[in-house]
């Protein structure tokens, strides 16, 4: 017998779906123009620049929220969900910041996406890693790239398939799976938001403007492998624990409070009885 649909507070309507499109084509466009630059461009003399590109994602990130409210009309149930889950998610970062890359959040986040779908997914996200960075004072040029990092992750977990179907074990290690890879990719793609920029490499895993894509992949590649490896695998390996020995539980109450909370269910009015 096949679980009932879960209700989900934030769907992804037309303009959400143009928002995210945009903020998602500008996000790997600011990641990834560094790799097509010419050996002309200077793109070393332009780090300082760098924090005013950064700072230009934030009205996008705040414009996918305000178009997935025009979309979904999300009520005080849904933005105080958003809120609790945010400042969970918040609290469950400095828990391991600067231990090998532990970071707990990331299970927490997987699992919030894949119950309330990927457009909740991604606001929760992003407003997640907001948080978190007023919480740590890790407020910086960094911090819109992660909240869009972030609001990636989220948002696939929410794209898995079975999400009204798949149940129990096989639930369990799809999200466990997902969230492996999700925490590698993070901090892969984190790398790729610093690594142009940073100087005094070696030459092996530096960026060399002008020299063909294929050979500065390799390099980043390299660059990866030698300096955030050591911190994505430790992250990949809390979120496959953490996912597997809580993610019933949380799984549970998560569902439970959507299914009461009832985000979808029409507003009706009745003529009071004589």
């Amino acid at each position: 017998m096949s679980a009932a649909p879960q209700a989900r507070p934030v769907r992804l309507g037309p303009r959400s779906v143009v928002a995210l499109a945009l903020v998602g084509a500008v996000g790997v466009a600011a990641f990834g123009w560094p790799l097509l630059a010419d050996g002309d461009s200077g793109i070393g003399t332009h780090a300082a620049d760098a924090p005013w590109l950064f700072a230009a994602l934030l009205p996008l990130l705040l414009a996918v929220v305000v178009a997935t409210i025009a979309d979904a009309g999300l009520d005080a149930k849904a933005i105080a969900m958003l809120g609790v889950l945010a400042a969970a998610g918040a609290a469950l970062r400095p828990l391991g910041a600067g231990t090998a890359g532990i970071e707990p959040m990331f299970f927490l986040m997987v699992l919030s996406g894949r119950v309330l779908g990927p457009g909740f997914g991604f606001v929760l996200g992003a407003v997640s890693m907001f948080a978190s960075a007023l919480l740590t004072g890790g407020v910086g040029p960094w911090m819109p790239f992660q909240m869009l990092s972030m609001g990636w992750v989220c948002m696939g977990a929410g794209l898995l398939p079975g999400a009204d179907t798949l149940r129990g074990r096989r639930e369990l290690w799809l999200l466990a799976a997902y969230g492996a890879v999700a925490s590698v990719l993070y901090g892969t793609v984190m790398n790729l938001q610093g690594w142009p920029y940073l100087g005094g490499l070696a030459t092996g895993v530096s960026f060399v403007p002008g020299d063909p894509l294929a050979e500065n992949l390799a390099r980043f590649v390299a660059y990866c492998l030698a300096t955030s490896l050591g911190w994505d695998l430790p992250r990949a390996v809390v979120t496959v624990v953490l996912s597997l020995a809580l993610g019933p539980a949380v799984l549970k109450a998560l569902r439970r409070a959507t299914r009461r909370a009832a985000f979808e269910a029409p507003v009706t009015f009745e003529a009071p009885k004589p």
